[in-house]
């Protein structure tokens, strides 16, 4: 059960919350927090679409993404509007 209430679209939402703030999640995190339940998929989406999408391992193992600030072109501009 996901803790909080997502009003916009999860790629909105993803791209909000990670893009140029360092922050990082993992899939178990995205399902626990938000009840994004398929992490992997949205940012291959976003990476189709243009943002700069960084992987690296936890240290439990598991796979943890996050945006840079600048996209594949060097803009700062949003890709998903709400």
């Amino acid at each position: 059960m996901a803790f909080t209430t997502i009003k916009t679209n999860q790629k909105t939402f993803l791209e909000n919350y990670l893009r140029g703030t360092g922050k990082t999640l993992t899939a178990a995190d995205a399902n626990a927090r938000f009840g994004i339940q398929k992490l992997a998929a949205r940012m291959s989406e976003m990476k189709a679409a243009g943002l700069n999408v960084k992987t690296s391992t936890a240290s439990t193992g598991k796979v943890k993404y996050g945006i840079s600030a600048r996209d594949v072109n060097g803009s700062r501009a949003k890709v998903f509007a709400s």
